[in-house]
């Protein structure tokens, strides 16, 4: 299991528990096959409400989180294990993607336009409920035909992402660029 770290460790905001953050950080990179001896390090912004999350850093991997993007949308200031395994899943497969090689060609996050960013999440975010994580299907579609069309080529792309084991970042940003092409022409 991944040497997982939850920064901070105690909370004084927000009643999460950084135990259980590591114990389903460090099951999800055992499921999605991240090495056993890769150092995870959870960095939490505890005093914001918002969700914006990235991955800040490979060596270690750093993941950023503001402490909406963990919260449990019924019970303010409460975690919720649903939202900390679907924000990680996504994050956790583009870290896998990303240490695969297959992926050495792909921008930095900061260098990703918004239509390839969406495309990559949907990629990751279709294994993620193949692993049983709670994701919202609709959702995501929704987001891909906002930064791709709400054209059959949009569709088709946001299927081959979602449905898709083993791709390059080649491959997303093909059908990334294939949906945008095609919205840009309708």
């Amino acid at each position: 299991m991944a040497k997982v770290t939850v920064v901070p460790e105690a909370f004084n905001f927000v009643y999460f528990d950084a135990g259980r953050i590591v114990e389903l950080v460090g099951d999800l990179g055992d499921r999605i096959g991240l090495p056993a001896d890769l150092e995870i390090r959870i960095e939490i912004e505890e005093r914001s409400p918002l969700g914006r999350t990235a991955v800040t850093s490979l060596d270690p991997v750093t993941i950023a989180v503001e402490g909406g993007a963990f919260e449990d949308a019924k019970r303010v200031r409460h975690q919720s294990d649903a939202s900390v395994t679907s924000v990680a899943g996504r994050l956790l497969h583009r870290v896998a993607d990303r240490l695969s090689g297959r992926f050495d060609d792909a921008p930095s996050d900061a260098d990703l336009s918004v239509a390839r960013s969406t495309a990559w999440d949907t990629y990751a975010v279709g294994r993620c409920e193949r692993l049983g994580l709670p994701v919202s299907r609709q959702r995501r579609l929704y987001h891909f035909r906002i930064r791709h069309g709400f054209t059959d080529v949009a569709d088709a792309a946001f299927e081959r992402l979602w449905s898709a084991d083993g791709l390059s970042w080649a491959d997303v940003a093909a059908a990334s660029d294939e949906a945008a092409a095609a919205y840009s022409t309708s």
